[in-house]
């Protein structure tokens, strides 16, 4: 059936995206069940713990959520025996529970916890303490008694101090901690440090890196993490006597791919090694891959995930995997490294390619170099478009902007497709997933380089007769929606913009950021004050009176990271200027929608402005 493409009837509505979409966090070997976490929309995005063998370890109104470094991650571990140890989001606080059982706090009420490790029953975690000044951190061992509930003087401190600190881990002696940290002046994914400590004697080593990942002891006297010397993360050994290197790391691995990348949240884990020596690795070169690797190379694993793969646990020759596909839902996979089984746990559905095709690797040349791209066709076993018309087309913009896309299989993006809406996913200079050279094409360069590749390649769908010109929208959130409002004032390109929690102003940013991100842009644009003339020549809000398209602006009310005054101040710049505008407001949102009743409201305002815009009628 021919009809207007942006029109076409689509089985994926607003509301079976928000149930599609739970956020998987972490899973984890816990006796003969698998254990993961995993968000729920229609309790307001609350982390939970669930079980292979039956529904819910964490029931409501417990959830699972740390706000360590604002970002948080590593909010909950497991020992064998089923107990479960989580940060609750609201108070921040370390509990302990079993299944059914009422959660009992392990800490005192004031700092905020995360990145939390087991170590044969050992509890470690990243604390951070706001409410003093300095604000202080540290790597901390928490009594699993309960002693320290109402005394923090019972919470251990293995190391501390201003600085930032991740990926603690104990030797299998428990004598010497291993860690990484860096010190804010720059992102850990610029510089960052490895250190090992002799928890007897308080001797300090730092290991000679560039921007170390992830460190995993493989016995009492070796160390292996990632590192990025020659400008791909990739695995070296290190080993030691006592705390001190024996000799210069050695790299494992050489092949032209990233294992790891921007270490936004406490509790990724791009490798494992297993109890035989073999380590299972992701490596990322735009799409991930699983490898197993031993003393005859590497082997390629044969899931269906490949893209943010995290490699969560191992025990034996069995490994858990999370992440999403080109082809799959996003899902937790167990598999087994020596006869290739591989089971899925949760999630990790086969999409109908019919209404789901793969997405397209895409790239083009821009002003500054190549541009990786995704492209997500229209696709409809019941409807095409009249002929001769070229669909319209919303360019994503991913946020961070240290992060990227892998050209996954969503149902958020099928929203769009079925409808006859095409969308293309841009990696633009600066995103991991290419090597440092990749990355580091934004530095000093934000709000020029993101915006000519993401125009770049815009371009590049309308040379190619994939787009229709006139009808070019661009969505994205946080720095994402940065380079939108960035984009929409440069002009020419874009006929519409949606900007989710974006950042406007870099002045406001930089006051109202956390400590995690205060000297952020130092490294996308420059100091302060040495550099303030281009953090106003760059700033959408100062040039809010070149955009002459109509403009969506969706942010939540308790955002931290981007607080509400920054879409409040372009939204009141465009109204002056009588400026075609929304402007929603969700109060109970932070930075990034996880309500299931705001995933549904912001895409079908999305879909309205855009039909409105672009002129068809969208069918809901």
């Amino acid at each position: 059936m021919a009809s207007p493409s942006g029109s076409w009837p689509s089985p994926f509505t607003a509301s079976s995206v928000a149930a599609a979409s739970p956020r998987l966090d972490g899973a984890r070997f816990v006796g003969e069940e698998i254990w993961w976490g995993e968000s729920v929309p229609d309790e307001g995005g609350r982390m939970s713990v669930r079980s292979s063998l039956c529904d819910q370890v964490l029931a409501a109104p417990w959830n699972a959520r740390s706000r360590v470094h604002e970002y948080g991650g590593g909010a909950w571990t497991a020992d064998a025996d089923g107990l479960l140890y989580f940060v609750h989001a609201a108070d921040q606080r370390v509990y302990r529970t079993r299944r059914d059982a009422e959660p009992e706090p392990l800490t005192s009420a004031g700092p905020a916890y995360g990145g939390l490790r087991l170590h044969r029953g050992r509890l470690l975690a990243v604390r951070e303490d706001l409410s003093v000044e300095p604000h202080r951190r540290a790597i901390v061992e928490i009594p699993t008694d309960g002693s320290a509930a109402d005394d923090d003087a019972a919470v251990t401190s293995l190391v501390e101090g201003p600085e930032f600190f991740a990926h603690p881990a104990l030797s299998p002696d428990g004598t010497r901690l291993a860690w990484v940290q860096w010190d804010g002046r720059r992102m850990p994914w610029d510089a960052a440090t490895l250190r090992v400590r002799d928890l007897a004697s308080g001797e300090t080593t730092d290991v000679p890196t560039r921007a170390a990942l992830q460190p995993e002891w493989l016995d009492d006297t070796a160390i292996v993490f990632a590192d990025d010397p020659t400008g791909r993360w990739t695995l070296h050994r290190l080993d030691l006597d006592g705390v001190r290197p024996r000799g210069a790391a050695h790299a494992l691995d050489a092949t032209d791919a990233d294992t790891g990348y921007g270490l936004w949240v406490l509790g990724n884990r791009w490798y494992r090694p297993l109890a035989d020596g073999r380590l299972v690795a992701v490596r990322t070169n735009g799409r991930d891959e699983v490898v197993v690797t031993g003393a005859d190379g590497a082997e390629r694993l044969p899931l269906p995930c490949d893209g943010h793969v995290s490699i969560e646990d191992a025990t034996g020759s069995l490994v858990l995997v999370t992440g999403n596909g080109s082809a799959t839902a996003s899902g937790v996979w167990c598999v087994d490294v020596d006869t290739r089984q591989v089971v899925a746990v949760r999630g990790g559905e086969p999409v109908d390619s019919a209404w789901m095709p793969p997405a397209r690797p895409l790239t083009v040349d821009g002003l500054h170099g190549t541009v990786h791209a995704f492209a997500y066709a229209p696709a409809n076993p019941d409807a095409i478009a009249p002929g001769g018309e070229r669909p319209p087309y919303v360019v994503l913009v991913h946020g961070g902007p240290t992060a990227h896309v892998t050209g996954a299989a969503s149902a958020a993006i099928a929203f769009y497709t079925s409808r006859g809406i095409g969308v293309l996913d841009v990696n633009y200079g600066g995103s991991t997933g290419y090597g440092r050279a990749y990355r580091e094409r934004l530095r000093g360069e934000w709000g020029v380089v993101d915006v000519d590749d993401v125009i770049a390649a815009a371009r590049g769908l309308v040379d190619a007769g994939l787009a229709d010109p006139a009808r070019l929208a661009i969505r994205g959130g946080s720095a994402g929606g940065w380079t939108v409002l960035s984009a929409l004032a440069r002009g020419g390109t874009f006929a519409a913009g949606i900007s989710r929690y974006g950042v406007t102003d870099l002045r406001m940013l930089v006051t109202d950021s956390p400590d995690f991100e205060r000297h952020y842009i130092d490294g996308l644009v420059g100091p302060l004050p040495e550099a303030e003339q281009l953090y106003v020549e760059r700033s959408p809000l100062q040039n809010a009176d070149r955009i002459d398209v109509p403009v969506l602006l969706l942010q939540g009310g308790e955002d931290r990271v981007v607080p509400p005054t920054q879409s409040e101040a372009i939204r009141d710049a465009l109204a002056r200027r009588g400026i075609d505008h929304e402007y929603v407001l969700y109060p109970d949102e932070g930075h990034g929608f996880r309500r299931g009743e705001t995933i549904i409201d912001s895409l079908e305002r999305e879909l309205a402005f855009l039909g409105r815009v672009f002129g068809f009628t969208p069918q809901f």
